[in-house]
Formats: C-alpha cells, sequence, structure tokens
C-alpha cells in the first residue's frame, strides 16, 4: 500500500494467526497503521523502519481502507486496534492467557486494570505501569513486564514513540507472545474518552467524532 507492507486480515485472522503464535510460543509484533502514521512514516525513518519490521500491519483507520480502494486494493476490513485489544483480553479470561498494560496517566491505566478486573478476573492483569517514564528507566520497565510473564502487552503511547519503543525491546521481550501498540484505547476503555456510537463507526466516520471532541487538538492529524 503505497509502498508499504500491509496485511490484508479480517479481525477473526488476525486473532488466529495470534492465538497460533501462543500455541508455537512464538511471538508476534503487530502494528496498525492510519493516515497519522502513514504521513509520518515519509519523514520519520525510525517510525517507518519500527512499522515495517512488525509481524502484523493492519488497516486501522477508514481512511486506509477508503485509500485502498481508490487505488484498486479491497480491504477485507478495518481491524481497530482497541477492538482487537479488546478482544484479546476476552480470549485472556477464555484461555487463562494474562496482559500487562503499559502507556497513559495512572489514574487511566488504573481505570482499565480495574474495569477489565470487573469485567472478567483479575487473573487477565499480568500487571501495569503509566507511560511516563524517561530513557533511564525503560530497562526496570522492561524487567518489570519479564518478571509479571504476560501473554499480551499493550502499549497506550503516542505515535511513534510506542512504535519506536516496542520494535527497540521485542528481542528482550520474546517470552511475550503478542505485543502491540494501542494509541489512544486506554483514554477509551477508561471513560475518559467517548467513543463514537456503532452507527458512525460503520459509516467510516469515527475520526469525525474524535475530532469534534478535540477539535484544537485533532484537526491537524485528520486534516
Amino acid at each position: 500500500f503505497i509502498g508499504m507492507p500491509l496485511d490484508n486480515l479480517s479481525m477473526s485472522e488476525t486473532l488466529a494467526m495470534i492465538e497460533d503464535s501462543i500455541f508455537n510460543n512464538k511471538q508476534i509484533h503487530h502494528c496498525v497503521i492510519n493516515a497519522g502514521k502513514v504521513v509520518k512514516m515519509q519523514s520519520d525513518k525510525k517510525l517507518r523502519d519500527s512499522v515495517i519490521a512488525s509481524d502484523i500491519i493492519n488497516a486501522d483507520g477508514m481512511s486506509i481502507v477508503w485509500a485502498a480502494r481508490l487505488i484498486g486494493l479491497e480491504i477485507k476490513e478495518r481491524v481497530a486496534g482497541i477492538d482487537l485489544m479488546d478482544n484479546l483480553v476476552e480470549l485472556a479470561n477464555k484461555k487463562n492467557y494474562n496482559c500487562f498494560f503499559l502507556g497513559a496517566k495512572e489514574k487511566v491505566v488504573k481505570k482499565v486494570v480495574d474495569h477489565y478486573s470487573d469485567k472478567y478476573s483479575n487473573q487477565v492483569i499480568a500487571g501495569y505501569r503509566n507511560g511516563y517514564f524517561d530513557i533511564e528507566e525503560e530497562k526496570i520497565i522492561i524487567d518489570q513486564i519479564i518478571k509479571s510473564r504476560p501473554n499480551f502487552l499493550f502499549v497506550a503511547m503516542t505515535s511513534p514513540k510506542k512504535e519506536i519503543f516496542l520494535n527497540k525491546y521485542k528481542a528482550k521481550l520474546k517470552s511475550v507472545n503478542l505485543i502491540m501498540g494501542v494509541g489512544g484505547s486506554f483514554d477509551v476503555i477508561s471513560g475518559e474518552v467517548k467513543r463514537a456510537p456503532l452507527f458512525m463507526q460503520k459509516l467510516g466516520l469515527e475520526w469525525f467524532y474524535r475530532f469534534v471532541q478535540e477539535p484544537r487538538r485533532m484537526w491537524r492529524r485528520y486534516l
């Protein structure tokens, strides 16, 4: 897709690949692309290299699905990172897997952990940590994640920080079956930010709903 690899996978196919990685005790580095990330990748080589180094690259934003169609590529389905994360936590509950949540403010990530603990049980939680740290603390955090022995690692940071962080440390995190960036998903799960109604999601207008909530912060990205 315009010079970069893109896996044309449905949600169910993506989940099947991740389950297969657990069965074979392998790691999958998952990433999504949207319009904002594609634009940044044109000028940010570290971001581009980090995305391309992923094992699965899904189309998240509807802009990617629409643009692909314009150039003759029929994308099966938009696979939103937040929906994939939600499905994976449900899978963790069913199969006795667990998850580590890294990112966002302390109160936000704690609300995410509480949400999933209440919805399922605290057995799905391997650990959590807020996303405010400097480079000197990174190795301590990586050690914390490894010691907690999660199957899934969800990293809620902005681009390109999360992509570069995961690409930098994925070799050390090889015991984790899935590592993936989830952007602002923690804000939505925690209730800090409202997600668009389902009918707007289906119409491809989730970006507009997000823009209306925070126009000053979002106008440049969506333009």
